[in-house]
């Protein structure tokens, strides 16, 4: 155990109970838990894993030098390039770190192998920069170690994803003076607003969790510096200690959901066992993080199996609407009063990930 770390493990019973999600094909599904720690409660998603070739991550492929993503000029959009032989996977949400400013991806992404220059819509997570940081290249982006921490500032990312803006952006070639377009540009600059403004709030409120300020003297502004701040680190390995070894205890886990201070927040489940345990340390310090800055000195009961289960029923059930991203790639978007839902396809149909929030 740590040196001043006190782990605690609450409730760590692990009934089942079935459940039926068409994102999973119709295979028999479980969900077990919750396991928790202080405010966060995490239940899995158990199920059978399609077969197949396992994509490598963008955190993989950026650290084996197997993927670039590049500016392009524009606060909103990027390009990404797979120059590996493997197929790599992009999840909406990952933060890349460096460029003319650390950047948050709005969409996921399959880059088949040596895939060329592909366009992608993300948003600004360091308002306070627009050139090199110290020794970094301003036109590449060098690492992807962390996902957003924040639900609000998920939610405005599927809320424009929802909308056809992002398809627009993905295009090749979209005309700058279309209704189309214009109304494409309105629609990021107002969902920017709102991840600055969360990005700020998610800050401070980290900075009143850990009890110093974590934003960086680099670059006071920039999301991803302050989620490498040392006091932040020291109290997520309390609840990291305490919740990734549940993770490890069973081999059939596809996904899981997560609840902060008794109330669900979101989840994620994939086609592959294997691509959630790659994605699994990162969502889980995300959502570690997330719970850090929700804290508020009162205690929660965290929801019942059958609350998880009434809430994965909710989304899984609503007719999503479904279109192309780009030609290897469609996107399946559902929404509702308390929830929104995305699920990335294959070009042929085959599903790989799905991600929920609640509202």
């Amino acid at each position: 155990m740590r040196r001043g770390l006190v782990m605690r493990l609450v409730a760590p019973c692990f009934a089942t109970l079935s459940l039926g999600l068409s994102a999973l094909a119709g295979a028999s599904t479980q969900v077990s838990g919750p396991v928790a720690h202080d405010n966060l409660a995490v239940y899995f998603v158990h199920g059978s894993a399609v077969e197949g070739a396992v994509p490598v991550t963008l955190e993989e492929a950026l650290a084996k030098g197997r993927v670039k993503v590049s500016e392009t000029g524009s606060v909103n959009e990027l390009t990404v390039e797979n120059v590996g032989d493997d197929e790599v996977f992009v999840q909406a949400g990952d933060i890349v770190k460096g460029g003319r400013q650390d950047r948050v991806l709005s969409v996921d992404l399959l880059l088949p192998p040596h895939s060329g220059r592909v366009l992608m819509p993300a948003f600004c997570v360091e308002p306070g920069r627009w050139s090199a940081r110290g020794q970094e290249d301003p036109r590449q982006f060098s690492t992807s170690t962390a996902a957003m921490p924040s639900r609000q500032a998920k939610l405005a990312i599927q809320s424009y994803v929802a909308g056809a803006s992002a398809t627009l952006i993905m295009e090749e070639q979209h005309p700058a003076d279309t209704a189309a377009a214009v109304r494409g540009r309105a629609d990021a600059a107002a969902r920017q607003a709102e991840i600055w403004a969360e990005v700020r709030e998610t800050q401070q409120q980290l900075s009143r969790s850990v009890g110093t300020p974590v934003a960086a003297t680099a670059s006071p502004s920039s999301l991803q510096l302050s989620l490498e701040n040392a006091k932040l680190r020291e109290a997520q390995a309390a609840y990291f200690d305490a919740l990734r070894s549940a993770e490890e205890s069973a081999d059939d886990i596809v996904g899981y959901v997560f609840a902060i201070n008794g109330k669900i927040t979101g989840g994620d489940v994939y086609a592959s066992s294997a691509l959630f345990r790659k994605m699994w340390r990162k969502l889980l310090i995300a959502n570690i993080t997330e719970a850090i800055s929700e804290k508020n000195g009162t205690r929660a009961s965290p929801p019942s199996l059958d609350d998880v289960q009434a809430f994965l029923t909710a989304v899984d059930s609503a007719p999503p609407s479904e279109r192309a991203l780009n030609s290897s790639v469609r996107l399946a978007t559902g929404g509702g009063d308390h929830y929104l839902s995305t699920e990335i396809k294959r070009a042929d149909g085959g599903w790989v990930h799905r991600n929920y929030l609640a509202r």
